[in-house]
């Protein structure tokens, strides 16, 4: 068995992906180019489109507050040795514990509606990750094949409750009515106008300061806490945990609802934020996401908020780029996107070796 590759922590966790983020834009940069392109030309307005305005910034944004949620809830189940791909039904049914609450009360003033409507988010997303982490203890059922299953149950349960029983009467589309403004989280445009401030209008709202709160609470829970200890001690030795006298499966459970809590809050920026409905495939593969998210920010917070700004710049400077040049296509944005993920997850390997092989020599010559 080979040696661990040693480097440093700092360029662990900002050196190597920064370098893999570089070699997949290369890579890509030889594809636009191979459809007769300037790849240069093309970079300069993805990230034009991307930072170049306010309007631009505020899209960005809007895109990484989903991709810090869901990164969150990859993050802090790796901590426990856990693999949650069930992101994806975890905010459906985020967004079917929003529905629930405000279609029941949104008659009331808003400082009793959007509360429960997050917590009803957080609910549900939390049971829908919960159930998985139950049957692996109690069922020996594994969390990565039960977590994929519960993405369609999610999918194939909110169309037939949006066809079936709370869907909008009348409509051709499975969605319900529109939430009363009471359940409308604010915008930041509005939210800054309020105190006299003006910048450009964007769907970018309130659901971006919960996801920088709640990186810092995924933070402070992780490393300064019992639990965490707890959570991390599992997540590294089962043995030196269960020695130690922390329970496995209780860890397991609890760890699993706190993530699909942190998925199921993806419901919070698109519906409460945005749609101010509930309708389908509102998680438009962001879960997925969250994934390379959590492994390029290496399960930490601040490395999470500088991936999901990352993703959020190709989202949107993706859309740009393919108006200004129609030959790239949204298609190859994703294929960019999946190279990214590429090198930041399964290659990670052949940029972390070259990296230590330089710290190496460094030190030896130093020494």
């Amino acid at each position: 068995m080979s040696a661990p590759l040693e480097i440093p922590k700092w360029a662990d966790v900002s050196l190597v992906p920064i370098l893999a983020v570089i070699v997949a834009f290369l890579i890509a940069g030889l594809v636009v180019l191979g459809i007769g392109e300037s790849p240069v030309k093309a970079t300069v307005l993805l990230v034009n489109g991307a930072l170049g305005s306010g309007e631009g910034i505020g899209y960005t944004l809007y895109y990484a507050t989903n991709f810090i949620f869901t990164g969150l809830a990859v993050a802090i189940a790796f901590h426990a040795g856990l693999f949650n791909i069930g992101g994806e039904g975890q905010a459906t049914m985020g967004g079917l514990g929003v529905a629930l609450v405000c279609l029941k009360i949104d008659f009331l003033p808003w400082y009793f509606v959007l509360p429960l409507a997050i917590l009803g988010a957080m609910a549900m997303g939390a049971l829908w990750a919960f159930i998985p982490g139950y049957l692996q203890v109690k069922r020996g059922s594994h969390v990565v094949i039960t977590t994929i299953m519960f993405n369609f149950l999610a999918a194939t349960l909110v169309v037939y409750l949006l066809v079936n029983v709370i869907g909008k009467p009348g409509s051709m589309s499975p969605e319900t009515r529109v939430f009363a403004t009471s359940a409308h989280l604010p915008y930041l445009h509005e939210a800054f106008a309020f105190f006299g401030i003006k910048i450009p209008k964007s769907p970018l709202n309130l659901s971006f300061i919960l996801a920088l709160l709640a990186s810092a609470f995924v933070w402070i829970l992780v490393w300064h806490t019992r639990l965490g200890y707890a959570i991390r001690t599992v997540g590294h030795s089962p043995t030196a945990a269960t020695y130690a006298g922390i329970s496995i499966g209780r860890i397991t459970m609890i760890t699993m609802a706190m993530s699909g809590a942190f998925a199921g809050m993806l419901a919070v920026n698109e519906i409460l934020g945005v749609q101010g409905r509930l309708l389908l495939e509102f998680s438009s593969g962001y879960g997925f996401i969250g994934i390379a998210v959590a492994l390029m920010g290496r399960a930490h917070p601040v490395g999470i908020i500088l991936a999901s700004i990352l993703f959020g710049m190709l989202y949107q400077g993706g859309t740009e780029l393919s108006f200004e040049m129609p030959r790239v296509t949204r298609d190859m944005i994703v294929a960019i996107s999946g190279l990214v993920i590429l090198f930041a997850g399964a290659l990670d390997g052949l940029i972390r070796r070259p990296v230590a092989g330089v710290f190496a020599r460094l030190l030896k010559s130093g020494a």
